[in-house]
């Protein structure tokens, strides 16, 4: 379970996250939507141990910023950061050896094949494509079978064969039991699979809805995605306007 309470992020007078309070349990796929200067990105920092904060995180119940949270939680970065003198063979080694990963040479070349990484296992990170980059990215979050994983905007950048593997991926560690965070402004992208949304405006969580919400009331998350954020929703929210 990934479970964030009163989350609260100032950048001097500006309030980028108020009291933000959700949860994901495991076997959910949760999405984090909202416009630009919403204050999503700053949410991913805190939980993903990047930034100081007020409030709680726990992941699987420990401190977000321990070392038993890190083993648990895998997390997908919008841009790539990777090792520039480290080969795609050497990252997951790395990651394979620092997380004791059992048996974690098979398990890496397995993602290396769904990716379609393993001509490039030779390649240094920074002779990388962008899209490599975030294939390799993936590779290593998932390797350690997380039981959280956050992604920021996953597919940005994939060609449509690594966009269909990763989908496949997403909803085999949902089956798996993992609790999931998806963050992007590309809602038909997850339109298939999600089980709940967050609507953010003005660094708060204007809406939260599950999927039977939404087929109850004949709305697709487009539609409800525009009614909260072009509608009373943000009016509602109120606030200043957060990174």
């Amino acid at each position: 379970m990934l479970s964030v309470n009163k989350l609260t992020k100032s950048y001097h007078n500006v309030l980028a996250n108020n009291n933000l309070t959700f949860q994901v349990d495991p076997g959910e796929i949760t999405v984090l939507a909202g416009p630009n200067g919403a204050g999503k990105s700053t949410a991913i920092k805190c939980i993903a141990g990047l930034l100081r904060f007020q409030g709680e995180i726990t992941i699987d119940g420990y401190p977000n910023k321990s070392v038993e949270a890190k083993r648990r939680f895998g997390y997908i970065p919008e841009l790539p950061a990777l090792f520039e003198a480290l080969t795609v063979a050497e990252h997951l080694e790395f990651i394979g050896r620092a997380y004791q990963v059992e048996g974690w040479r098979e398990k890496a070349d397995a993602l290396m094949e769904r990716m379609e990484l393993t001509d490039k296992k030779d390649k240094l990170g920074k002779e990388l494509s962008k899209g490599m980059q975030q294939k390799l990215s993936i590779c290593c979050a998932l390797l350690p079978s997380p039981r959280a994983v956050m992604f920021d905007e996953p597919l940005v950048g994939l060609d449509p064969h690594a966009i269909k593997e990763l989908k496949t991926m997403i909803q085999e560690h949902k089956a798996g039991g993992s609790a999931i965070l998806i963050s992007t402004h590309m809602l038909d992208s997850v339109d298939e699979f999600w089980d709940k949304v967050l609507i953010m405006i003005n660094g708060r969580i204007a809406a939260e809805r599950t999927r039977k919400d939404i087929e109850q009331t004949g709305e697709n998350l487009e539609q409800l995605f525009f009614s909260i954020t072009e509608g009373d929703g943000a009016s509602a929210a109120g606030g200043e306007e957060p990174r």
